[in-house]
């Protein structure tokens, strides 16, 4: 592989005009040259090179790019071979890079570190069954005290930690370090993990005389414990966790994810618990769709996880004051992410683990169909028994459902609560949806929504870097799987292809120029009133909703637009290196330059329109287009939207037509009558512009 620093060198060196005149003969035509296309028989000439920019695009055949683009597709070479190939015409030195030896170093540990979790897992699970204290302390806990059959035991590969002494007349069973170190597993792996840790010069279990709850990554393979202490002494932490480690973080680890992602697929829904027993309890009882977040504030990146497998949730926590804290707490997490979330109080005194040992799997199943609530009627239930004759505790829990709503990033779910919130607490609409609006406006002014933007773009990066350092194939297939099936399932819409591109094209030749709203004119009711770039603003929007570009590769264009984006901000964040014009410059030779010749035309083919001469053209051309984004980028984001709208009206009027089932028709036609009222507003707004 080519160093990213030998790249630079030669793309630097490479003059767009020379490479090409070694194979077609080029005339001048203003600040541009033009020849016969190479690639396709023409007499007229219409390919155009261009120095200034550094691309050239033929307007018959439709072929564009760089200099590099060029020589890849006249001369059937693959990136590598043409970048070799001007760095020999411009006589620079190509560097390649290998794996260095810090990068074999890490990924040998890496990979250590799981084989000796691994060992200390089916220490643990032998210790259990095979020993006199892992039999009668650790077994009988589970089996009596938890009620876990044998099978279940083994499943969850649960175990026990010897303490090192003798125990009713047996002598001491062999340590978890002493046994590791004999099979040839090292020290330093033993510390790394946080499984051992050093004691007047020995190493010492962290777990010793507790029961072992493995915890596995996606793929299987177990990267942590849990371990619980039988002891009754109050100055013992009841629980024990692997600390962070480059094998396990925290953060981004569910228990039991491993054997559940099955069943959510398959369901299509997924119980949210919070403890290692309540995980176990409910798959013993037959429901499987269950994981936790293992006695821990949910996070982001959690929730990502389960995300994958479904976006229905209901979360399941214990009926006592702690529980629904808790419950409260997820509940914004879980909907900014766009989840479809329910919320299960328990009868107080039980939690998930002793309801499932107490009742068989219909009877769970029929009381968390009975009980399970959206969070407005949960938040209402919770919060409304003080309110009827105090209007201001009333406005209070008006304002806390409607901040929850705000989150929200689909539009037409927030429609739905919104409607739903009015009746609840007999209010008018407009009162509310002006509410959310405000909310949401105060979010985005606030550069929330870039926040967000960017914390996703660092947590996939993270994944991936993860997947590949843990050389998982099962997990970088888990993570890369569900995106690939998404994505094949939407294709371009022809509907929505023309704005889809007009979108794109304002990003690449307008993302980092600033738009200004005057206060007097707002697009769309949730327009901030401020300065803000092109791209922030098409980003905001498009996440306001919840909407993703159909055409494949305008949404390939959209997401490398944003990661160029930032690799550059973070090689120079300088005043320079933030200039709109510097900045939008680099982004987009980074585009014409890239490994990928269909994006490569794509840009050049969306950015240099073929130039059409007519009045109207000549009148537009006297404004320079610079000047009127203020105006057209939000506009053409409207008209994003109102199609979008549109298309989704079409899909559910043939949904209406097709289907029998009078439930989800009536369902269908209340969908389609909160459309039509987006659209009219939309309607309303473009007409503004």
């Amino acid at each position: 592989m080519i160093d990213r620093a030998t790249v630079e060198k030669i793309l630097d060196a490479t003059e767009i005009v020379d490479v090409i005149s070694d194979f077609v003969t080029l005339r001048r035509r203003g600040a541009n040259y033009i020849a016969c296309c190479p690639f396709h028989n023409e007499k007229t000439p219409s390919f155009s090179v261009s120095p200034s920019k550094g691309i050239f695009k033929c307007f018959g055949c439709g072929k564009a790019g760089s200099a590099v683009t060029f020589v890849m597709e006249h001369e059937q070479m693959t990136y590598p071979e043409a970048l070799k190939y001007l760095a020999r015409k411009y006589g620079i030195e190509v560097h390649e890079q290998e794996e260095s030896e810090e990068d074999t170093a890490d990924r040998l540990k890496r990979e250590s570190m799981i084989a000796v979790s691994e060992f200390a897992s089916k220490f643990y699970a032998d210790a259990l069954f095979n020993t006199a204290e892992g039999h009668s302390v650790g077994l009988s806990y589970f089996r009596q005290k938890r009620g876990f059959s044998d099978e279940t035991i083994r499943k969850f590969g649960l175990g026990w930690s010897p303490s090192g002494r003798a125990f009713a007349g047996e002598p001491a069973a062999a340590t978890l370090p002493r046994t590791a170190l004999q099979n040839g597993y090292k020290a330093e792996y033993l510390l790394s993990t946080g499984l051992c840790y050093e004691h007047g010069g020995e190493l010492v279990d962290k777990f010793r005389e507790r029961v072992i709850f493995p915890i596995h990554s996606l793929s299987g393979r177990v990267i942590a414990f849990g371990g619980r202490t039988l002891r009754e002494d109050k100055t013992v932490a009841k629980y024990l966790n692997s600390p962070e480690s480059d094998i396990y973080h925290k953060s981004r680890s569910l228990y039991g994810i491993y054997f559940a992602k099955s069943a959510i697929a398959r369901e299509q829904k997924c119980y949210l618990v919070e403890g290692y027993t309540d995980v176990i309890s409910m798959h013993q009882a037959g429901i499987e769709n269950v994981t936790a977040s293992s006695g821990t504030s949910l996070t982001t990146d959690q929730i990502r996880l389960i995300k994958r497998f479904t976006n229905n949730v209901t979360v399941l926590y214990d009926g006592d004051a702690a529980g629904i804290k808790a419950s409260l707490r997820g509940i914004n997490m879980l909907l900014e992410e766009g989840m479809i979330i329910k919320v299960v109080l328990l009868p107080d005194g039980e939690d998930p683990d002793s309801f499932a040992r107490s009742h068989t799997r219909q009877e769970i199943l029929d009381f968390l169909s009975e009980h399970e609530t959206d969070f407005i009627e949960f938040k209402y239930d919770l919060l409304s028994s003080a309110i009827e004759h105090d209007p201001i505790r009333k406005a209070e829990l008006i304002r806390d459902i409607i901040d929850t709503i705000a989150v929200i990033p689909d539009q037409i779910a927030r429609s739905v609560y919104v409607e739903q919130c009015a009746q609840r607490l007999g209010m008018k609409e407009d009162v509310l949806f002006a509410e959310v609006a405000r909310v949401r406006r105060r979010r985005i002014e606030s550069g929330q929504f870039e926040q967000r933007r960017r914390e996703e773009a660092a947590a996939r990066r993270a994944v991936a870097e993860d997947a590949v350092r843990a050389a998982d194939a099962e997990d970088v297939q888990a993570s890369a799987g569900s995106p690939s099936l998404a994505e094949a399932a939407m294709n371009p819409v022809p509907l929505l292809d023309p704005v889809e591109r007009e979108l794109i094209y304002y990003l690449l030749k307008f993302g980092e120029y600033s738009l200004t709203f005057d206060e007097s004119k707002t697009y769309g009711a949730e327009a901030p009133l401020l300065r803000i770039t092109v791209a922030e603003y098409i980003s905001a929007q498009l996440q306001d909703d919840d909407l993703e570009l159909q055409n494949p590769l305008y949404r390939r264009i959209y997401r490398m637009y944003f990661s160029f984006r930032g690799q550059l901000l973070e090689e120079d964040s300088s005043e320079a290196g933030r200039d709109p014009e510097v900045l939008q410059g680099r982004i987009l030779r980074q585009f014409v330059n890239c490994q990928d010749p269909q994006v490569s035309v794509a840009v050049v083919d969306i950015t240099e329109a073929k130039y059409v001469i007519n009045v109207k053209e000549y009148l537009k051309s006297q404004i320079p287009e610079r000047n009127t984004i203020d105006k057209n980028v939000p506009k053409a984001v409207l008209v994003y939207k109102l199609k979008y709208v549109e298309h989704s009206c079409a899909q559910l009027m043939e949904t209406i037509g097709r289907s029998e089932d009078e439930m989800q028709q009536q369902e269908a036609m209340h969908h389609l009558k909160l459309l039509l009222q987006i659209k009219n507003v939309l309607i309303k707004d473009l007409n503004r512009v």
